[in-house]
């Protein structure tokens, strides 16, 4: 394996570390296709990049793709320390922000529109730039909607909702000292949900299962401001507001007249970060009723690497401790 390159990212603090050299692109027509090409050829590199010691359990990444086809600017493969996403809302900010810092992506004014394509579907996106820095990014997701509530998992009562992803939620206590056992609810809660049931998006089976379990607890009602953490795939725990999970939040909120048409959702994170979202519009899936979506946050750079594999290192791509 050959020196890889990357350029890193946190929005809300979380990482993001995305691939710029030194791997091959993987083959396929769709993103999806790409997706799974990557899972099959790529997964020592993905390794590589988010294992100890050149990551951490929580770090995530990308790999840069071509879009599905000339209506997008980028297409992008999300990845973290069990696999490939479906989704990424923070991944979204930092990519965009990125395309724009190297001139990917021209900025072409005080509002400059980005699409991509990722496997969840199609994003629109704005970035507000101010003397050519971006200073924010605003995507409109793919469609959300309210898989089922008052579900029983892990001894709770939990909501499943899709929000390019699918989420389970409920409220607690949302502090640095309940990571721990936060993390351990949230993997049996994942685990109780899909043992009992089959959670698949109605137009795209490969968007399946629960990715995450996000935790959230009131802070004000004037605007609506919920802090939350997300414990998504392995054990990982987001440092930001979780944008896909922003939106899953958001569908649940519209269902239950929480959070009236067009007004704002301030969206904390386990560190003091804020996400912004909102419902701006309907949109119905397979029959069933959807939202619109548009959840904004900003991305800073914080660091270039060249990544290496000694062929004499016994622990090869490395390892995870939680």
């Amino acid at each position: 394996m050959g020196p890889i390159e990357t350029v890193d990212y946190h929005t809300g603090g979380e990482p993001f570390r995305i691939v710029v050299g030194g791997v091959e692109e993987p083959p396929g027509r769709t993103i999806l296709e790409r997706r799974r090409a990557a899972a099959e050829g790529l997964d020592a590199v993905r390794a590589l990049l988010i294992n100890e010691p050149r990551g951490h359990a929580d770090m995530y990444g990308c790999f840069v793709v071509p879009p599905n086809d000339e209506g997008a600017d980028l297409g992008v493969l999300f990845f973290h320390n069990a696999g490939y996403s479906t989704a990424c809302g923070h991944g979204t900010i930092a990519l965009v922000t990125w395309a724009i810092d190297e001139g990917i992506v021209p900025a072409d004014g005080p509002e400059t529109r980005v699409v991509v394509d990722v496997p969840s579907g199609r994003l629109e996106t704005v970035a507000r730039v101010e003397n050519g820095r971006v200073r924010s990014v605003r995507f409109r997701n793919v469609p959300s909607f309210v898989w089922a509530t008052g579900l029983e998992a892990g001894g709770r009562t939990v909501d499943v909702a899709f929000g390019g992803a699918f989420y389970a939620s409920l409220e607690e206590r949302v502090e640095p000292g309940e990571l721990p056992r936060l993390i351990e609810l949230g993997r049996r809660i994942k685990a109780d949900v899909e043992a009992a049931h089959e959670i698949v998006h109605p137009l795209e089976p490969e968007l399946r299962d629960v990715y995450g379990v996000i935790f959230w607890q009131e802070e004000g009602a004037s605007p609506l401001t919920q802090r939350n953490v997300t414990v998504f795939a392995d054990g990982e725990v987001d440092r930001s507001p979780c944008g896909s999970g922003t939106s899953a939040r958001l569908a649940l909120l519209d269902s239950s007249g929480r959070l009236p048409r067009g007004n704002a959702l301030r969206h904390l994170s386990v560190v003091g970060s804020e996400f912004t979202g909102r419902v701006v519009g309907d949109a119905v899936i397979d029959g069933r009723s959807a939202v619109v979506t548009e959840v904004a946050g900003s991305a800073h750079r914080t660091g270039r690497h060249v990544f290496e594999l000694d062929p004499g290192d016994e622990l090869g791509t490395g390892f995870l401790l939680r």
